[in-house]
């Protein structure tokens, strides 16, 4: 896929909540070039999701009934948690 990042897909990770947009952006700038093309655009579907679902996925709050979104939510909670440990 993609060597740089999109600006729509920038705009995508703008959520409605402060949290979101924390997550999904450092996620986006320091870790989404780094991703498989599938895993890549795995993170473009995730990014249908409400933004109450994604809260709640990210946060492990919840877990999404779409099997195929669990291991990338893990790599964006993992990004989050050790991000600040380098």
């Amino acid at each position: 896929m993609s060597k740089i990042i999109p600006p729509r897909l920038r705009w995508a990770c703008r959520r409605g909540m402060l949290e979101l947009d924390v997550l999904l952006g450092n996620f986006l700038e320091e870790a989404f070039l780094l991703l498989s093309d599938s895993e890549q655009a795995l993170f473009i579907q995730l990014l249908d999701a409400s933004d109450q679902d994604l809260f709640l996925w990210l946060t492990g709050k919840a877990v999404t009934s779409d099997q195929s979104f669990i291991p990338l939510i893990q790599k964006i909670r993992d990004h989050a948690k050790y991000r600040h440990h380098h």
